[in-house]
């Protein structure tokens, strides 16, 4: 399973230079459901490479304010504790590979 990013581990875990894919979601979210396996698929394709994380967006409101997350799924690419890429709503798992791959 990804990891749960809260507001206690969140700076830690994105502050590093492995790349951390962040997924902003929700349960009552169907596209949120739709992106799960995805993420799945992807945290055991990068293992050792990058972290995939997923933060809940009821439990973490700060988070959410703090990054402006408005429509969700929101995912960011993190590496340094900045964002070097962001996508609003369901992509391919091709496109996040290639945004994993750039960050390798």
């Amino acid at each position: 399973m990804a990891i749960n990013l809260t507001k206690s581990n969140f700076d830690s875990t994105v502050g590093s230079d492995t790349p951390v894919l962040v997924d902003f979601w929700a349960a009552w979210c169907g596209p949120c459901r739709m992106l799960t396996p995805t993420m799945e698929e992807l945290k055991d394709e990068y293992d050792g490479k990058a972290v995939i994380a997923k933060v809940n967006v009821d439990e973490e409101p700060e988070l959410v304010q703090r990054y402006g997350v408005m429509s969700i799924p929101t995912v960011f690419l993190m590496k340094n504790g900045q964002i070097v890429d962001s996508s609003i709503g369901v992509r391919p798992k091709s496109y996040y590979t290639k945004v994993l791959d750039s960050a390798l």
